[in-house]
């Protein structure tokens, strides 16, 4: 750091210097103001500057004293006070010119503001004054009320029109030069110095001038013919505003066009087809730069040609995926045997679109979503030159591989053509939803309603033959009538055989007899000519005979073979879900692919239709005519305990009723709703089938319940008269609980009601059990009307009635039953009391608790009087009270 008094800080201010009476100004400090203005410039140092001189002199004088012995010397203020005193001077003459120069900066800056506010208030006045007459140029230009008027508009209408008019000079006098060239001289060079001079706006505007040159050409030809050769120049219209073109036919050119009049449209012609190619083939090299700039330029110019037809159809016909794409037309599809078998078989899930045909769709959705970055760039036109490329990709691309895809599947089968169906048209339809949710020549925009319109054209025309009329709705039918009918086959074999061939056992699964084999062979027979002239693939053929449990011969040479048993002729309610699922995939692929359009309520009634003829009628119906025709046989079966087992399978045959009803509601009748008319004409025919099956049911219980009440009164005609009262020697086992009859129809009863329990539930088996139970009530009431009673046999009658009772207490009967249940306990006590104690019970019977509803006391007469002691005076007393 330099310090006050070296050589970097020695000069002094000349008028300012003041030499010190006590110290030599050469030991004093000198120093200015840019001492103290340094940056490095700190008090302690200044202040210790000022000592060290003084402190340094003091230190190097000579020592007084001899041989060499040093004298201390006393300190001496005075040079430091002289050097302060110096220091403190100036300082302060230093004070007092800054002081000064202060007062001088301060005093020009504030003549400097006044000066500013001067310029300010100047300058203020002068942007008011600016204002104002800018508002009153405005007011002007904008006018005031009826008298003015939109000035600023009106000028700017006028310049442009002046503007319009001037080019229209320009292009009419260059128009009438080319003419003049062509047709004089027979070329058009300054045209063409244009084109090659001019680039891309210079091909523009020489393609207009040539087009227009060419309507000139024509017009004139036109003329010349309408006045039989006389050329007639005067009046030709020029679209760019010339009118007239007067003085161009001077009679040597009139001469000279009259000789050769076609030769200056075949110049302009072939000038413009040379034009036309050469902007084609510019354009097609910028194609292959890159070069959106030149390729736009070329595109603007060919707009001229046909409106940009032959630019667009070589952008389109010259890229490479169609290129690439027309190779692969023919290839054939390379699908493994697994894969279609799977499309055909009803019972797996489809395996999905064909390989072949996702790869060119998913190949699509990046080339056209890359392409439309090149189109926006390049075309002036773009929406018009993505419709084209969208257009060829959907109907040559994507059309001839989706017609090859559907044609193998229509050779596999109708399930599989209809699968793969469904599955291109939801796979082509995302291909549609992702384009416009890309934006395409919008992206990242949603696409314009133009171009989704024209996707969503595409799409449909895909598929538009395919759905023609009625064509779509009876591909389905015929699929699910011939699936519903090979899995039916045996079925409908069984029940056919029942009903010709003669059963010899009286079981509900009878044994067959001779001609059944027979039988079975013409029915294969039938159905494999049903097969063979339905037209079918040998795959179908071969899904139809498994879907129908028939086995093809290894060698495929002999017919197939079939084993009907009796599961065959039971419902199944697995096959009843095989049937519904196939018409649930059948109507969910309707919806898609139809849309739920206004033809699917009639589709609708026709997949109900198909529904209730086959699993209705030909299934559930047949089934239950079978549980019918068997309970008729139990009735009339008098010889045997009747076979009553059928009535497990009604529990099934309700299960499919519920089933296919519930289907019925849930999935066709609200796809109906849009009409009004076929959906109450379904649901009176699904009500009328509901009513019908009904009655079908009610009708096999109430035969049931006959047949068990018939068996039932055979086995109570059986019983012995000794059973009631037995012999004086008979050896009475008093520990026998029941008889053989009331444990045999204990045992036949006990059985039928547990298959009904099995079978029914609520209502319906309520309604069975009480109905069985008023019958054998019945039975048992004339049954013991019939047989006499002796005082040992009263205890076996009693067990008897105990038995009965407890078996009609299992069957869980209604409260309202209870007092049947108390008749017949009332019953078994008047063959037990004695004579004194039936008389009591006689006499309070009918009052209080210990009457019976709707029993009277005549009622109780005809088993007082088969008791053994009835001719006895205590019971003849009370026969007489009866």
């Amino acid at each position: 750091m330099a310090r006050v008094g070296s050589p970097e800080t020695a000069s002094l201010l000349s008028g300012h210097s003041r030499p010190s009476t006590l110290q030599s100004t050469r030991n004093n400090p000198v120093f200015t103001l840019d001492t103290f203005s340094s940056k490095d410039f700190i008090v302690k140092d200044f202040v210790e500057s000022l000592s060290d001189s003084t402190v340094g002199t003091r230190r190097s004088a000579p020592t007084s004293g001899g041989s060499g012995a040093q004298s201390s010397q006393a300190f001496d203020p005075k040079p430091l006070i002289r050097t302060f005193e110096h220091a403190l001077s100036r300082l302060k003459t230093l004070s007092e010119d800054l002081q000064e120069r202060e007062n001088e900066l301060s005093a020009s800056v504030r003549r400097a503001e006044g000066q500013h506010n001067t310029n300010i208030k100047s300058r203020e006045q002068e942007l008011e004054r600016t204002i104002a007459s800018f508002h009153r140029l405005e007011r002007t230009l904008d006018g005031d009320g009826d008298e003015g008027g939109n000035a600023a508009m009106r000028i700017g209408e006028r310049l442009e029109e002046l503007d319009r008019q001037r080019q229209r000079a320009q292009d009419a006098k260059f128009i009438l030069q080319c003419w003049l060239e062509v047709s004089e001289r027979g070329d058009l060079s300054s045209l063409d110095d244009v084109r090659k001079a001019g680039g891309g706006e210079g091909k523009v505007r020489c393609a207009h001038i040539a087009r227009q040159l060419l309507k000139i050409s024509q017009r004139l030809d036109g003329s010349s013919e309408a006045q039989n050769g006389t050329p007639k120049t005067n009046g030709v219209h020029f679209p760019n505003g010339v009118n007239d073109v007067n003085g161009v036919d001077s009679p040597t050119g009139s001469q000279r066009r009259a000789k050769n009049n076609k030769q200056p449209r075949e110049i302009i012609e072939k000038f413009l087809e040379m034009l036309e190619k050469d902007l084609l083939k510019s354009f097609d090299e910028f194609y292959r730069r890159q070069n959106f700039d030149g390729m736009r330029e070329c595109a603007v110019a060919l707009q001229d040609f046909g409106d940009g037809n032959s630019v667009i159809s070589l952008f389109v016909n010259q890229h490479q995926f169609f290129i690439d794409r027309s190779q692969l037309v023919t290839d054939e599809l390379v699908v493994d045997s697994e894969t279609w078998d799977r499309l055909a078989d009803p019972d797996t899930e489809p395996p999905g679109v064909e390989p072949s045909l996702q790869s060119l769709i998913d190949e699509v959705k990046v080339v056209v979503q890359e392409e439309s970055f090149i189109i926006k760039r390049a075309f002036p036109y773009h929406e018009e030159v993505l419709a084209r490329f969208l257009q060829r990709v959907f109907q040559q691309s994507i059309q001839q591989r989706l017609e090859m895809v559907l044609n193998k599947a229509d050779s596999i089968s109708s399930l599989a053509f209809l699968r793969s169906l469904q599955a291109s048209r939801a796979y082509i339809a995302a291909l549609v939803e992702d384009l416009k949710a890309h934006g395409l020549t919008e992206h990242p925009e949603f696409v314009s309603s133009v171009t989704a319109a024209m996707l969503d054209q595409q799409l449909d025309e895909l598929f538009v033959p395919y759905f023609t009329g009625t064509s779509y709705i009876e591909r389905e039918k015929r699929n699910l009538g011939v699936l519903f009918e090979g899995l039916l086959f045996k079925f409908a074999i069984y029940h056919s055989r029942r009903r010709k061939v003669h059963v010899q056992s009286n079981t509900y699964l009878g044994a067959i007899s001779a001609r059944s084999k027979e039988f079975i062979s013409s029915a294969r027979d039938a159905y494999m000519e049903r097969l063979d002239s339905a037209d079918l693939q040998p795959g179908q053929k071969q899904m139809l005979l498994r879907v129908a449990g028939m086995h093809q011969n290894k060698d495929q040479s002999g017919p197939a073979e079939i084993d009907v048993t009796d599961e065959d002729g039971q419902l199944s309610l697995p096959f009843t879900k095989r049937m519904l699922k196939w018409l649930a995939e059948g109507v969910g692929r309707g919806i898609e692919l139809a849309g739920g359009g206004s033809e699917t309520p009639k589709e609708i009634r026709e997949l109900l239709h198909l529904l209730i003829a086959n699993m209705g009628e030909i299934y559930l119906e047949t089934a239950l005519n079978a549980a019918i025709d068997h309970a008729a046989a139990a009735e009339a079966n008098t010889k045997s305990e009747p076979d009553l087992s059928y009535i497990i399978d009604l529990r099934t045959a309700v299960s499919v009723l519920h089933l296919m009803l519930t289907t019925i509601q849930t999935l066709l009748l609200p796809l109906a709703a849009s009409n009004l008319t076929i959906r109450r004409d379904l649901e009176k025919q699904t009500s009328n089938f509901t009513d019908r099956m009904e009655s079908k049911v009610d009708t096999v219980l109430q035969k049931t319940i006959d047949a068990a009440l018939a068996w039932t009164a055979k086995l109570l005609s059986a019983q012995k008269k000794t059973d009631f009262k037995p012999r004086d020697d008979h050896n009475l086992q008093l520990d026998q609980l029941q008889t053989s009859t009331c444990q045999s129809i204990f045992t036949f009863l006990d059985r039928l009601h547990s298959r009904a329990k099995n079978s029914f539930s609520g209502r319906v088996l309520e309604s069975f059990s009480l109905e069985l139970a008023v019958g054998l009530r019945t039975l048992l009431l004339q049954h013991f009307k019939s047989y006499q009673v002796s005082l040992t046999g009263a205890l076996v009658v009693s067990k008897d009635i105990t038995k009965y009772i407890e078996l009609l207490r299992s069957w869980e009967l209604p409260s309202t039953f209870d007092p049947s249940l108390e008749v017949l306990t009332e019953i078994a006590n008047l063959f037990v009391i004695g004579p004194e104690a039936l008389r009591d019970r006689l006499r309070n019977f009918g009052t209080g608790a210990g009457g019976l509803q709707g029993v009277e006391k005549t009622d109780l007469r005809p088993y007082v009087l088969r008791r053994e002691d009835s001719g006895s005076v205590g019971v003849q007393a009370v026969l007489n009270a009866l």
